[in-house]
């Protein structure tokens, strides 16, 4: 069974009992024992587990119990969200033994759906960077050549994806983090509406931040995992009781209606010339799939004052307890967060609530907005480790571009758009208003569909 086919296309033969989700899960487990090695994209390999849980799937289905697209694929989870009896990290020493007692709520819903879990992704410890290169299990490596970052926080999921471990897998993104190493690793990341997918079971990084979503190979694949896990959830204080759209059907719909703007100041600044080149190239096939493309201008905030007073607040016990636990870049992060005021924190915090009110108006006459995902390729390790000093300013670069989108609480999604001459993968992204997840996911679509990225897939 070809690891490349997608769970858009498995679902159907899964269900006709074409395909037993055994054979697939064998086939994951054997490309993680072959490719993980030089990725490192997990840290805990549930292999004993998953073979059960692929046995049980298929015994339901060849009773007629079908329970949907994922009953019987493969996934693997980021692991900072917890896993009932599977050990959560955190990518980090401080955490190397804590075994959770419950499912976060995203991996409950997965189980209900039928899913088999592979594993935990490694990731950048605590989830504070865009490197992946601290971590207490060691650095993450991107599948399309492994000299260069995969990014992060999520690495490990999107590598994971990328190199063909899984089907799909759950990341978080507080600044980028899904969209960011799926730009880099040449899958697909999508970040929900703030409130729309149960941060529940998740370590924080930045309550006000943080989202969850998946990665996948393609548009339709995200769709589908966005579609199981999305919903409003009581137990966490910052989802939203909103209805979910049919973000799958949603996919067949027609974009030639669509108004898509482009804000160049900001997001098209400074940018590589060969990730301009692919998204201006990208921007053209967009150009005739929607009804029109106009240039706008948006203001943008670029405050981390919220982010790191909450990060430190998560962590002031443990910090004054164990610094010495934590990684050294780490601990320097959290502690930027020590000195700010309850005052000034407060003022921030009313702040984001503005620039998410002041979201609505971007879109008054666009439906979308279309920006490159990252500014450059992915670095090399060696050049990102050389001088420690430049890792944190290096990874702020880049996540220029899709920071904002957090602080706006606004849908985006990261779709492969080009490569570099030497091979590396170029991200477009594609963000829409608040709540309307499946008008981006249209649009990817369209654009994937007019293309052939997603045919290419690192050697391996």
């Amino acid at each position: 069974m070809s690891i490349l086919e997608t769970i858009v296309e498995l679902a159907p033969r899964l269900r006709r009992k074409e395909v037993s989700p055994l054979e697939l899960t064998r086939a994951c487990l054997d490309r993680i024992e072959k490719l993980n090695p030089a990725l490192n994209a997990f840290i805990t390999l549930t292999a004993d587990a998953a073979l059960a849980e692929a046995r049980a799937a298929e015994i339901e289905i060849s009773r007629g119990e079908w329970r949907g697209p994922l009953h019987g694929i493969p996934f693997a989870i980021k692991d900072l969200i917890d896993t009932a009896g599977t050990r959560t990290t955190a990518a980090s020493a401080l955490y190397q033994n804590r075994v959770p007692t419950e499912d976060a709520e995203v991996v409950r819903r997965l189980r209900r759906a039928g899913a088999v879990i592979l594993g935990k992704n490694n990731l950048h410890e605590f989830a504070y960077g865009g490197s992946s290169l601290v971590s207490f299990f060691g650095d993450i490596h991107n599948p399309w050549n492994t000299a260069h970052i995969a990014g992060g926080s999520s690495g490990g999921s999107a590598a994971a994806v990328a190199a063909g471990l899984c089907y799909a897998a759950i990341g978080t993104d507080t600044a980028g983090s899904i969209r960011e190493p799926a730009a880099l690793c040449g899958c697909v990341g999508i970040k929900p509406t703030y409130g729309r997918v149960s941060c529940q079971g998740v370590i924080p990084l930045s309550w006000s931040l943080d989202h969850v979503g998946p990665l996948a190979a393609t548009v339709g694949d995200a769709a589908v995992v966005l579609q199981t896990i999305a919903g409003y959830d009581p137990l966490d204080v910052c989802s939203v009781d909103v209805p979910v759209s049919d973000f799958v059907s949603g996919l067949r719909d027609a974009t030639k209606a669509l108004r898509v703007g482009i804000p160049r100041a900001y997001f098209y600044d400074d940018l590589d010339h060969e990730v301009r080149a692919a998204v201006e190239q990208a921007l053209a096939v967009i150009g005739t799939l929607v009804a029109e493309m106009d240039e706008v201008h948006i203001e943008v905030a670029t405050s981390r004052t919220v982010q790191a007073a909450e990060s430190f607040a998560y962590h002031a016990v443990d910090i004054a307890r164990t610094p010495e636990i934590y990684q050294p870049e780490t601990l320097r992060r959290i502690r930027s967060g020590a000195n700010i005021s309850a005052a000034e924190y407060i003022q921030r915090r009313r702040e984001l609530d503005q620039e998410r009110r002041r979201a609505h108006d971007f879109f008054a006459d666009v439906d979308l907005l279309v920006t490159p995902t990252i500014p450059i390729p992915a670095p090399a390790i060696t050049e990102l480790k050389k001088d420690p000093d430049a890792l944190r300013p290096a990874e702020l670069a880049l996540l220029r571009n899709t920071r904002p989108f957090n602080v706006w609480g606004l849908p985006a999604i990261s779709v492969p758009c080009g490569f570099t001459k030497s091979g590396l993968p170029i991200g477009l992204q594609i963000a829409g208003p608040h709540w309307r997840e499946e008008l981006a996911l249209r649009l990817a679509q369209a654009y994937e569909s007019a293309t052939e990225w997603r045919e290419r897939g690192p050697v391996g």
